[in-house]
């Protein structure tokens, strides 16, 4: 499923115009990345938990060449799924 069988599905559940099952959508991403660049987490019940994590720096290897590489210190997004989800995928 990509965003735009998302749209599809809100545009059929809530009617309206396709524009504004698409506005909806893109609010709801726009949101969680928006918190997530703060560094806040997003918990929606019954799916789970959006947060980032700091990642260490480290030396990767270039696995063409062999060299070195230094990997600086990232932030990324994680996710966590809620039990629900979890028992409904099983």
């Amino acid at each position: 499923m990509n965003k735009q069988a998302i749209v599809e599905e809100v545009y059929s559940a809530l009617g309206g115009t396709k524009a504004a099952a698409e506005k909806a959508v893109d609010i709801v991403v726009d949101s969680i990345v928006t918190t997530l660049k703060k560094g806040d987490e997003v918990s929606i019940a019954g799916l789970g938990i959006f947060s980032t994590k700091q990642r260490a720096a480290r030396t990767a290897r270039n696995p063409r060449t062999g060299e070195a590489v230094k990997v600086q210190a990232m932030r990324v997004p994680k996710f966590r799924a809620a039990k629900a989800l979890k028992d409904a995928v099983k």
